[in-house]
């Protein structure tokens, strides 16, 4: 693997260029060495640096457990041959432990990865092929290009007055950065949970509040509702008594300069004092903003990219991997998800590249070539 780039890369045309060394971006070009096509992998920071920043004590919501010899790949597992709960025994790893698991499929597949590399587009060069644009140098030529840059380093800040008050829960590295005994979480999905439980886990009282009420919604799917264990830790955790939940609208966040205080302001009338800045779990904006004119958005500001092969719609030869991936009523947000697709990917951009794409076939048995969307409509029936 290399960390940097030579001087001579921007006047060779790679065959494909994957953006993000993420659990993304390392699954596709796994997935593409199946068939012969050597991606070239580059990221700003490195091998799984979005699990890196997570907060002390955040961990993966999806259990790893070894099935894969029954057919059962881990869940968190992004080649069928590996399982994070073999190399890291651990059921939930930490961002940290995951990292270290990303860095041994790297290496185990020999994949390359560049890293320093700030990508700031992807355009269509004159000859056809695609521009990968770099801060910096010059830009890249690839006759195909993968987005799997991700969302957790892009978190959402704004949306309502005040909003520059409040803190994303990502950018905390350890809980005991939060003064006073008083805090509130703005927003009560995965992530808002997790601050909560961490830090009534150390002495505080904590507020989330949430117009949609996540923690009473009970779905099929799991990115629409909270995650068995994370409704778990919130039970203990409100066994307390140091947890409160409100259903309702953030219209303002105001600080109090005499006292330091943060007043959190909701629709109803309500008022929430937190001592330190309110923590904000709202969401992410997303990679995807960086490139944003060259993919398609639907009205709900989902990206719209082809059912056959997860393509732009808007530049030939540009596909999207990742979290921010979704077809239909599907959201593809955990690695068991979109981990499905990347042979759908590879499968299409070896058809471009004019390469047999028959071994892609035997993914198909280890539920990682998923083509037919039809299931993704079905529900559990309990």
């Amino acid at each position: 693997m290399s960390d940097s780039f030579s001087p001579i890369d921007h006047e060779r045309v790679h065959d494909t260029i994957v953006v993000g060394a993420g659990p993304a971006g390392l699954g596709i070009a796994s997935t593409l060495q199946r068939i012969g096509i050597r991606a070239t992998v580059v990221d700003r920071y490195g091998i799984g640096a979005s699990f890196r920043r997570w907060p002390e004590g955040m961990r993966l919501i999806t259990p790893s457990f070894t099935g894969n010899q029954f057919g059962a790949v881990d869940l968190n597992a992004i080649t069928p041959e590996t399982s994070p709960a073999l190399s890291l025994v651990d059921e939930h790893p930490t961002g940290e432990a995951y990292a270290a698991y990303l860095e041994m499929v790297a290496e185990l597949d020999g994949i390359e990865v560049r890293t320093g590399v700030e990508v700031t587009d992807v355009t269509t060069a004159p000859d056809g092929h695609l521009a990968v644009h770099v801060l910096g140098r010059q830009p890249w030529l690839a006759r195909t290009v993968v987005w799997a840059a991700g969302e957790l380093q892009y978190p959402t800040t704004g949306g309502f007055p005040g909003a520059e008050h409040a803190r994303p829960t990502v950018t905390v590295d350890r809980w005991e950065e939060q003064t006073g005994p008083r805090a509130v979480v703005i927003g009560g999905y995965e992530s808002g949970i997790d601050a909560a439980v961490n830090l009534i886990e150390r002495g505080r009282e904590v507020t989330v509040i949430d117009q949609d009420a996540p923690w009473d919604i009970v779905d099929a799917d799991p990115s629409r509702a909270l995650s068995p264990y994370t409704h778990g830790r919130l039970r203990a955790v409100y066994a307390t008594d140091r947890l409160t939940l409100i259903r309702d609208r953030i219209t303002a966040v105001t600080h109090e300069a005499d006292t330091g205080r943060h007043v959190v302001h909701t629709a109803a009338g309500g008022t929430f004092v937190s001592d330190g800045r309110p923590l904000l779990a709202t969401g992410f904006d997303g990679s995807l903003e960086l490139v944003r004119d060259r993919f398609v958005f639907d009205e709900t500001g989902r990206v719209v990219v082809t059912e056959q092969a997860d393509a732009s719609t808007v530049v030939p030869g540009l596909y999207l991997a990742g979290p921010m991936l979704a077809h239909r009523q599907a959201i593809f947000c955990f690695v068991y998800k979109f981990r499905q697709r990347f042979a759908v990917v590879a499968a299409d951009i070896g058809a471009r590249l004019e390469v047999d794409t028959s071994p892609l076939k035997l993914l198909r048995d280890h539920g990682f070539y998923l083509d037919d969307l039809s299931c993704c409509d079905d529900a559990c029936a309990c």
